[in-house]
């Protein structure tokens, strides 16, 4: 439980119907800030992009998770990438407007962090936003990263370029690992 009837759940191929009205209400709000195979517009896309998290999954790779209010799909965590041989992710995160406000997506990037590093015992976690992404900058400090520094003209958009900052945490930083506590 992530919060008053807002849980996690790993997100699945069957899912798709779910995740693309899901993507449909959420479109505008994210679109700026992930990448463009992630926001499909159909059922097939939808499926597809979960398919690839699923064979990524299936070998020990990225992962996505939904944040389900209730029965319903508002938003989702993931591992972008997940590299266990090398002890190294990063996360990231999506949000439709009206699951904002309530701290749900802080959450549920801890509990990520928290199995990556006490359960799967990875060293470093990063978080990757474009520069002008305030809300994407004020969580990964909510979650105790710091900003390893940008990655200047280095995300596309609409035609485009945006700097990219990029944030950290160790295991050694992390409340709840052995080295954190």
């Amino acid at each position: 439980m992530i919060a008053d009837g807002v849980e996690l759940h790993p997100l699945e191929v069957w899912h798709a119907v779910e995740f693309a009205a899901h993507l449909e209400r959420a479109r505008e709000q994210i679109r700026p800030w992930v990448g463009p195979t992630f926001v499909t517009d159909t059922v097939d896309g939808a499926r597809a992009t979960l398919r690839r998290y699923a064979d990524a999954s299936a070998a020990d790779g990225a992962r996505m998770y939904g944040i389900w209010d209730g029965e319903s799909l508002v938003g989702g965590v993931m591992f972008v990438t997940f590299d266990a041989a090398w002890g190294i992710c990063e996360v990231g995160c999506w949000l439709e407007p009206g699951a904002e406000g309530r701290g749900v997506v802080t959450r549920s990037g801890a509990a990520l962090l928290d199995w990556a590093f006490v359960t799967r015992g990875m060293v470093r976690a990063k978080w990757h936003c474009r520069t002008d992404n305030d809300r994407s900058i004020a969580i990964a400090h909510r979650l105790g990263m710091h900003s390893d520094g940008v990655l200047r003209s280095s995300w596309v958009y609409d035609g485009r370029r945006y700097d990219k900052q990029v944030f950290s945490l160790l295991h050694t930083e992390w409340p709840g690992s052995d080295a954190g506590r």
